[in-house]
């Protein structure tokens, strides 16, 4: 008999919709997952559901169990926990995490699921993925004892970035972003706090993630000379100027990309991506990430809340996908 689960499918830039998906039958090697909860990777996914992805990037930007292809109809996601409901005994009722789209059940490779330690709340295991980015951005980054640090854009990902900086020893972390209301995050996470206008200037270390032209401009005015930015931004389809024939020369100063798609070239001889992941799931042993969570919806409800954070009406860091029994 063939068993079927429910996924959300982007149909078409803007628009979206769930639908029954049929499943494999799983194999020796497999197992099948029951998700409890997902999360929205708001950056990204919202660009790919304004259908924002350059055709240049098309193969570059599919997630790792992507349906479809970009534009559209696509089914796209990678933020899933869930209940290993048949596979290998040592799995079978254990909470997984998996770079997964937003489905009900799905069958993978055993070698696709990493089990989520015991203190990791599973609700708060969704963040795995975000945090596994921001461990390669710390490798990347590279920051030494008594750095003065700032992470510009509090969203998902730079909120992840200053909570693993905050637990540097001697090193000063400040959280930039526009919205006054990121104050609370940042002392919760146990980072200091600016607007773009206060910010502390003569900083060893930047780490952009705002995804915003004017916000790299700022990053670089923030360093002391000699000092470097890591842009962890993507920006989809749109050029990027930035003010290189001012003083960024006379400054000496240094822009470098991280991205999460290979290991840091730091860790790369040593360390694998299931390393890597099995790290940031141990992270999210503390309560601190939680204030990253904030909003929570129905899986029923994803083809509204997707335009709504897409259009910005729900504002949100990390927005978390509740998946029911009866889902």
């Amino acid at each position: 008999m063939t068993r079927t689960a429910r996924a959300f499918w982007l149909d078409a830039p803007g628009r979206g919709a769930i639908r029954d998906v049929d499943l494999p039958a799983p194999g020796p090697d497999d197992v099948l997952v029951r998700t409890r909860y997902s999360a929205v990777s708001r950056g990204t996914e919202t660009l790919v559901f304004d259908g924002r992805v350059p055709e240049s990037q098309h193969a570059v930007m599919r997630a790792p169990f992507q349906d479809g292809d970009f534009p559209g109809p696509v089914k796209y996601g990678y933020l899933s926990v869930g209940v290993v409901e048949e596979g290998p005994v040592a799995l079978t009722g254990r909470t997984v995490f998996c770079l997964y789209p937003h489905q009900t059940r799905y069958v993978v490779p055993v070698s696709a699921v990493t089990s989520v330690p015991a203190s990791v709340p599973p609700a708060r295991a969704v963040l795995a993925g975000t945090v596994e980015t921001a461990v390669n951005a710390v490798w990347d980054a590279a920051p030494l004892l008594g750095d003065r640090v700032t992470v510009v854009g509090g969203g998902m990902v730079g909120c992840s970035v200053a909570a693993l900086l905050a637990r540097f020893p001697g090193v000063s972390v400040q959280l930039v972003d526009t919205d006054p209301a990121r104050a609370a995050t940042a002392e919760a996470l146990g980072a200091g706090f600016a607007t773009p206008a206060g910010a502390l200037t003569g900083r060893d270390l930047v780490v952009h993630a705002s995804a915003t032209e004017r916000g790299l401009a700022r990053s670089l005015e923030l360093l002391r000379p000699e000092g470097t930015v890591v842009e962890l931004s993507w920006y989809g389809d749109r050029p990027v100027a930035l003010p290189l024939g001012e003083t960024f020369h006379s400054r000496r100063l240094t822009l470098r990309a991280s991205q999460v798609g290979t290991v840091s070239p730091a860790r790369a001889a040593t360390r694998t991506h299931a390393d890597r992941l099995a790290l940031a799931l141990d992270l999210l042993a503390d309560p601190a990430l939680d204030t990253l969570i904030t909003g929570e919806s129905a899986f029923a409800d994803l083809p509204d809340v997707l335009p709504a954070l897409a259009a910005g009406r729900l504002p949100a860091l990390c927005h978390r996908i509740r998946y029911d029994a009866a889902d």
